[in-house]
């Protein structure tokens, strides 16, 4: 069984590693997982109050629509926005809406925003979108496009590189300070990360968080992305309704806060459904990309970040959950128990991992947690079987020794100890007397028809009592009580079998009629201690007991000849019996092998 169990567990290690390291085919419900933890966390923290929001929602649409038609809006909107803006001193305005071409139909537009902006062109961030790269055989000149998005140079970066990417095309290049706002998915389309830069023939193209995180002194890792630490519900960050602040910034004597940017990093954005910028998170399915960007600039401000366990992490817990097992089953722990430890071992772990993610450390423990439930029910269907095999060798022996109902209950005990008890037993040997006349007088087969015949009445009464049976030697029946199954009244039912037995006899002499004249048994009783057990070899035991007892008992019986009685009882047994029988002292005998005199009774039943 160990080693079975040992090919269990390797072929459960060895699949947690081929998941972890290789397949991830776990890694969608990992992820679906550690989303549910990190928005539990995410919920509970406050938001930086340091950046605000200045969102573009419905609201906002529903009011502009007089004054400014239809988004998108004409760029003198956002003039309108920077002048009531940026004498409040923010520490920074990062746009999250792209200028990408300029509005042919209204350029005074395009001028008045550019007015507004250039004045402030250091505190002011542009959005620019990176394309796929096959476009960028097309692209412009990664050289002369360096000194104005902010490209850097490596070592090794190809002067004749060319980038296709889409500057604030609507502004001058004086204002085009920022960085890429691509949005970054998983294989599963859920957006966990921000860029920090792309490389491209070896210029480093910065993102829009990098970019303000550069200027404003932040810890930029030394990383191609940022695994976001999310803080607050979605929709949850703090945030000003666009409608609201153009409202107030056109009125003579305004009603809010002189002061209410002064010194935090505003974003302004599309937060309206129906704008298009709306992705999916670990926090929503309809989050607004501002409030992404947003959670990028805060995690690089205040230098958080989501941290991915290294894999052998996971791998440890499934070498550390089948270790468990392995050892759990090879001591025959039942598999119910097991389950029920694997079980508290599963909810630990995931409460493990859900507090780590609260402290930005994904652990997914999925492929663990999986190879160690593989390795449970393996385990425990070959336990299974294998008890059931034991139960089916149990029945098939037992159903020879003792009644059905007494193996149905050492089936639902789980069967014997391998190994000898001592236990408190009676014994009794019955002998035939006169089976050589018997013998003489039939043929062989009329013998054995005989003995069976008798045989299998004298084994109903011993089953019926409860007995035993041990053994068939020559004529002669051994059977015990007291075992395998505790019996308190070993004694007294082992007598009353044996009083059965002797009616038993006369009923089958009268069958037997002339030559039953001849024909009797010898029977002996007694009680002590004995090992009872399965004895033998490796290839055949037998379920018998040994000892002193069993001596003596065998004994007790080739003295009814002596005393001329049936059936002798030794004191013992005739003690463990109490009042339940009349016994009669027939003497005391030496019996061979024993150097005291053996004080023997006849038992009868009450009168």
């Amino acid at each position: 069984m160990r080693r079975l169990l040992a090919g269990f567990a390797a072929a459960a290690l060895a699949l947690a590693a081929l998941e972890i390291f290789l397949a991830q085919a776990l890694q969608p419900l990992d992820n679906r997982l550690l989303d549910a933890f990190t928005r539990w966390h995410a919920a509970r923290l406050a938001p930086d109050p340091d950046l605000v929001l200045v969102e573009v929602d419905e609201k906002s649409l529903a009011a502009m629509q007089a004054e400014a038609g239809r988004f998108p809006w004409p760029r003198e909107v956002y003039a309108e926005l920077l002048r009531g803006l940026m004498p409040q001193r923010p520490r920074a305005v990062v746009f999250d809406i792209m200028f990408s071409e300029p509005d042919k139909f209204r350029p005074q537009s395009d001028l008045a925003f550019a007015e507004a902006a250039l004045p402030y062109r250091t505190s002011l961030y542009f959005p620019m979108l990176l394309l796929d790269a096959r476009d960028h055989a097309s692209g412009a000149a990664a050289a002369e496009l360096a000194p104005l998005i902010g490209l850097v140079r490596r070592p090794d970066a190809d002067r004749e590189a060319r980038i296709a990417v889409v500057p604030p095309l609507a502004l001058p290049p004086e204002l085009w300070r920022g960085g890429t706002i691509n949005f970054l998915e998983d294989d599963d389309h859920v957006g966990r990360r921000y860029a920090l830069r792309t490389t491209v023939r070896g210029w480093d193209i910065p993102s829009l968080p990098a970019r303000v995180a550069l200027d404003l002194g932040y810890p930029l890792p030394d990383a191609p992305d940022l695994r976001l630490a999310w803080r607050g519900a979605a929709r949850g960050l703090p945030s000003v309704s666009f409608s609201d602040l153009y409202e107030d910034f056109g009125r003579s004597q305004r009603k809010r806060p002189a002061d209410e940017f002064k010194g935090k990093v505003v974003v302004v954005g599309a937060a309206a459904a129906g704008l298009g910028d709306l992705r999916v998170t670990p926090l929503s399915g309809t989050q607004p990309g501002m409030e992404i960007l947003a959670t990028a600039i805060e995690n690089l401000k205040n230098g958080r970040a989501m941290r991915a366990a290294p894999a052998w992490l996971p791998f440890g817990a499934a070498l550390l959950l089948v270790g468990l097992l392995y050892a759990a089953f090879a001591r025959n722990a039942r598999a119910n128990r097991v389950a029920i430890g694997l079980g508290a071992a599963s909810a630990l772990a995931l409460a493990a991992s859900w507090f780590a993610a609260g402290r930005l450390l994904l652990i997914p423990l999925l492929a663990p947690l999986w190879a160690a439930w593989l390795f449970y029910f393996a385990a425990a269907t070959a336990a299974y079987l294998k008890e059931r095999r034991a139960r089916e060798e149990a029945i098939a022996m037992f159903s020879r020794f003792v009644n059905p109902h007494v193996v149905k209950q050492l089936v639902e005990r789980g069967g014997l100890e391998g190994t000898g008890e001592a236990r408190e037993v009676t014994l009794l040997f019955s002998d035939i007397r006169g089976f050589t006349t018997l013998s003489e007088t039939r043929t062989p087969q009329e013998v054995v028809a005989v003995l069976n015949r008798y045989f299998t009445l004298q084994v109903d009464v011993i089953f019926r009592h409860g007995g035993s049976l041990d053994k068939f030697i020559g004529d002669a029946i051994m059977a015990f009580w007291g075992a395998p199954l505790d019996d308190p009244e070993h004694a007294k039912n082992a007598v009353a079998c044996a009083l059965d037995m002797a009616d038993t006899l006369l009923a089958f002499k009268a069958e037997l009629g002339e030559l039953g004249k001849s024909f009797d048994v010898g029977i002996g009783v007694h009680s002590g201690p004995a090992v009872v057990g399965l004895i033998g070899s490796e290839k055949r035991r037998e379920y018998t007991s040994i000892g002193d007892t069993v001596n003596l008992a065998s004994r007790i019986e080739g003295l009814t000849k002596e005393a001329g009685r049936r059936i002798l009882v030794s004191r013992e047994t005739m003690e463990r019996c109490g009042n339940a029988f009349d016994f009669v002292s027939c003497g005391s005998f030496h019996a061979k092998g024993r150097a005291q005199p053996v004080e023997l009774f006849e038992p009868r039943r009450k009168s």
